[in-house]
């Protein structure tokens, strides 16, 4: 009896082992790839307020982009808000810590979400956990100031490189707002070896230009979409210096085990360029990109 006892042990435990492991993993799963979206019905669309892509009041670019594509899946829309610092973590279950253009995995979390989107920029230590769509806008990260600054914008040259230059070489001694973890990040862009006072912004991105506005900062760090509105919302009370990073573009986030739904995004991305729905819903939201980046938008 002993020995048959010790059997059955020797045969359960590793079973045991196994469910546990199933739990946990179930627990840390990550984002639904394709088929799991459909048996489940529900696309959720993972989403931080951010300027225009997703205002927090039920619209935006690219809310009304992942309506659109839930509904090219044939499942219910859900959105899912998130941060900035938790966004990749609640795609992937990997909780994460950027480090320049690498990135430290640190723990893990539950899954909250298939996609992510809301003016996410494609950098790269993102890149190293987690998988972009198509390109779908066009930015930049430009140093911003009041406008009775006495820092004067740069004259463009045509060089990228020459035109980051000068603006970096107007930075010494000033105060700077950036955010860290963002594409507003000062340590992606060699602010800081610009002899350049760091601060980084605990709060909202859609809250930076009023702490400009307000004198808290010589200058803050803004990309482009964020920019468009602060201009047109506070007209002549801030302006633009110029470049601080080269032409980045943005893009939707899926989850490395989740190809096919990725894949289905990018032909339904194809899809609304060819019927001219993404352009459409482009002008709606950001009618001046055009001006500023026409050969992004002649690329599709």
């Amino acid at each position: 009896m002993k020995k048959g006892k010790r059997t059955i042990c020797r045969l359960i435990t590793p079973v045991v082992v196994i469910a546990v492991l199933t739990i946990i993993s179930a627990g840390i799963a990550f984002g639904g790839n394709l088929s799991e979206v459909k048996e489940r019905g529900v696309l959720r669309h993972l989403g931080v307020p951010y300027a225009n892509f997703v205002t927090g009041s039920g619209d935006g670019m690219d809310v009304e982009m992942v309506r659109l594509f839930a509904r090219y899946l044939g499942v219910r829309y859900e959105y899912v808000r998130t941060s900035w610092g938790e966004i990749i973590g609640d795609l992937t279950g990997k909780k994460v810590k950027p480090r320049r253009d690498n990135v430290d995995i640190i723990g893990t979390v539950p899954v909250k979400g298939d996609i992510i989107a809301n003016g996410f920029t494609i950098l790269p230590w993102r890149q190293k956990v987690i998988d972009y769509g198509t390109p779908s806008f066009p930015t930049q990260v430009w140093l911003v100031v009041r406008g009775d600054s006495p820092i004067r914008p740069i004259n463009p040259s045509g060089d990228i490189e020459k035109d980051i230059a000068a603006v970096k070489a107007l930075l010494g001694g000033r105060s700077v707002i950036g955010v860290a973890g963002t594409c507003l990040d000062p340590d992606l862009y060699g602010i800081k070896e610009a002899g350049t006072k760091i601060t980084l912004f605990q709060g909202n991105l859609n809250e930076l230009a009023p702490v400009l506005i307000k004198g808290e900062t010589d200058a803050i760090l803004l990309d482009v979409p964020d920019t468009l509105i602060a201009l047109e919302k506070w007209p002549g009370r801030i302006k633009v210096v110029g470049p601080i990073s080269p032409r980045q573009e943005m893009g939707c986030g899926f989850a490395r085990t989740s190809p096919e739904l990725r894949d289905a995004f990018n032909r339904f991305f194809e899809e609304c360029r060819k019927d001219g729905t993404y352009l459409r819903i482009v002008k709606k939201y950001y009618p001046d990109v055009f001006y500023y980046y026409p050969d992004f938008f002649k690329e599709r």
